[in-house]
């Protein structure tokens, strides 16, 4: 799959794509749908299929430090690996920043989408807003379409039970812990990915080692304690996580992932691990003393052993 986020590259290397556009936080079932349509369209005109992926999401970049915006469900690492394992050719980064919210609707168009792209064939949602002010619409692509010859398709939509998968959604059943649902909406069970980092050492000291993985978000969809499995090279282990702001241990605001592997000793600093999460254990408390956040602790890694039994 190839990324850019120079649109210029995109020229010199096709005549033309099928594209979608949007910020696809968690690829899930709804957006998997969209993205069928698009390799479908791609294929019947032999032409690439190409993502616009919004970085970062303008929840994000509108948002005043320190103020709430979304959760994200992925991160752009996630995003690029679950669109390239569907089978998409390109994917062109669209960088949201203030130049880029400057800009005009129908330069939106003509510089991006026809002369940047060459689109052909564009698959979007009719609610799909852009250019500055949010001016754009599906029915100001219909028409520049048919003027720069290119087709506007509205994207199908997944239901459930009568509910409309999207992030929002998903983010709440996370929020409630509900991980079948959301293995069902995703097409896979919900899991984050990060590299693992040198923390300060208190897991060890209390008898219980953590893989501390930093998770790069403004915001994260879940807080507490969890029974995950950690993916390392293939291979399975259970553990006990908490991820959330440390209450007892930090003010820093920094949100982090603590995993304690069950009978697991290796050395895992610097290497990538993947949390699959699979029961809720409790939300996040803030505790008076170590003393009683190592007995927490014992109580939440054998509730995880038993869970798993």
């Amino acid at each position: 799959m190839i990324v850019n986020q120079d649109i210029n590259r995109f020229s010199h290397m096709q005549q033309g794509c099928v594209a979608t556009i949007g910020k696809f936080d968690g690829v899930h079932l709804g957006h998997q749908l969209i993205l069928d349509q698009l390799k479908q369209k791609a294929e019947q005109l032999n032409l690439p299929a190409l993502v616009i992926l919004i970085e970062p999401h303008p929840e994000e970049f509108f948002t005043a430090p320190g103020e709430d915006c979304p959760a994200r469900l992925t991160v752009l690492m996630e995003k690029l690996e679950l669109l390239e394992s569907f089978g998409i050719d390109c994917v062109y980064q669209l960088n949201f920043d203030k130049a880029l919210s400057q800009v005009s609707a129908e330069d939106y168009i003509q510089n991006i989408l026809v002369e940047g792209l060459g689109l052909a064939s564009l698959i979007v949602g009719n609610d799909f807003r852009f250019g500055h002010n949010r001016q754009g619409d599906y029915e100001l692509l219909q028409t520049r379409g048919i003027e720069n010859s290119f087709e506007v398709i509205e994207t199908s939509t997944y239901e459930r039970n009568g509910q409309r998968i999207s992030s929002t959604f998903i983010r709440g059943q996370l929020a409630r812990g509900d991980f079948k649902l959301v293995e069902q909406l995703l097409g896979r069970p919900y899991s984050m990915k990060g590299e693992v980092v040198r923390g300060q050492q208190l897991g060890t000291d209390l008898g219980y080692p953590t893989c501390n993985v930093n998770l790069h978000r403004r915001r994260i969809p879940l807080h507490g304690v969890y029974a995950c499995e950690v993916r390392i090279n293939g291979d399975l282990q259970r553990a006990a996580v908490n991820i959330g702001y440390r209450p007892s241990l930090s003010d820093d605001g920094e949100a982090l992932l603590e995993a304690h592997l069950l009978d697991f000793e290796k050395d895992l600093y610097g290497r990538s691990i993947e949390v699959i999460f699979r029961h809720r254990i409790r939300e996040e408390i803030k505790f008076d003393s170590l003393d009683e956040l190592t007995k927490q602790i014992e109580l939440d890694v054998e509730k995880v052993r038993v869970l798993f039994a």
